[in-house]
Parts: structure tokens; sequence; C-alpha cells
């Protein structure tokens, strides 16, 4: 699940004709949908990000936060 060059620039289309004439039902959708995929694919990006910090700790070890905490760092 990868935002394209293209679906967030019709991300962008959608947007502005939004603000100046208004959207169909079927445009509508078509926002919503993605809207919700970019969304997660931020979120995804993020954590995978997150995931890959590594913190060194007083006593000199190094502790990779993705290990850590794994899957109970939830991003909403």
């Amino acid at each position: 699940m990868s935002m394209t060059d293209e679906k967030v620039k019709r991300i962008n289309e959608l947007y502005h004709k939004a603000k100046a004439e208004g959207l169909t039902e079927t445009e509508k959708k078509e926002q919503a949908l993605l809207r919700e995929e970019y969304i997660a694919s931020f979120r995804k990006n993020l954590r995978s990000q997150l995931n890959q910090i590594d913190i060194q700790n007083t006593d000199g070890s190094v502790e990779n936060l993705g290990e850590k905490y794994g899957k109970k760092v939830i991003i909403e």
C-alpha cells in the first residue's frame, strides 16, 4: 500500500475542485478512499521509522525501540 505521485495529485485535484465548485457523490467517495489510503501509508511509514530508532542507555547499552516495543506502539 503505497501512495503514488498520481494518487497524491488526485487528492489535491479533488480538494481544489471541492473548494471551487463542489464534488459529486462519486468524487466524494473517491476522495474519502484516497484520504484513508494516504493516512494508512503515512502511519505505516512513521511506524517503520520509529522502529529503526536506537537509544543508548546510561549503562552504555544500545536498545532498539522496534525490538523493545514491537507492535505495542499504536499510532492513531
